[in-house]
């Protein structure tokens, strides 16, 4: 009996990573295309897949709701501190809590300021380079993942994080 029941699991388990495969891969372009926006100062590409009603909090604490807001501010700052900046994203995980909720985490690097240099009370390494660590909530509706939620913190002076890949 234990021997039916374990296999049973494994089945189970070898199922639901099969049905995530096509899944995870959506969301790993979802985040590479992210990347490609940034690089290329882009808000609007950016901001594509964030949903209509998705929440923001940006590297220094600040709370925005919509579409429309997210939009506004990586405008804002495409044209501003960041204009010209490289991001990488390294995906560290992607967890299903459901078939159609991701819950995504980047480590992020920002690099290429100009002499003005990060956001005020941002810090960056050795490398010149702004280290977060980006969480999001993707939701998949009618096949369609989008962004609920975005959350992003700088890694503050002293925490070690791996190189990027």
């Amino acid at each position: 009996m234990k021997i039916l029941l374990t296999l049973a699991l494994v089945l189970f388990a070898t199922m639901l990573g099969a049905q995530n495969a096509p899944d995870e891969a959506a969301i790993r372009k979802l985040i590479e295309d992210e990347s490609t926006a940034w690089n290329n100062g882009d808000a609007e590409a950016y901001s594509r897949n964030f949903a209509t009603d998705g929440t923001f909090t940006n590297i220094l604490g600040m709370f925005f709701t919509g579409h429309q807001a997210f939009l506004d501010r990586h405008e804002e700052i495409f044209k501003g501190m960041f204009r010209g900046t490289v991001a990488r994203q390294d995906i560290v995980s992607v967890k299903f809590v459901r078939a159609d909720v991701a819950v995504v985490e980047t480590l992020t690097w920002i690099s290429g300021f100009s002499k003005s240099g990060p956001p005020p009370g941002a810090h960056t390494d050795a490398k010149g380079r702004l280290c977060t660590r980006l969480l999001q909530v993707l939701v998949r509706d009618g096949g369609k993942w989008s962004i609920a939620s975005y959350h992003n913190t700088d890694v503050k002076p002293g925490t070690p994080v791996p190189e990027p890949k």
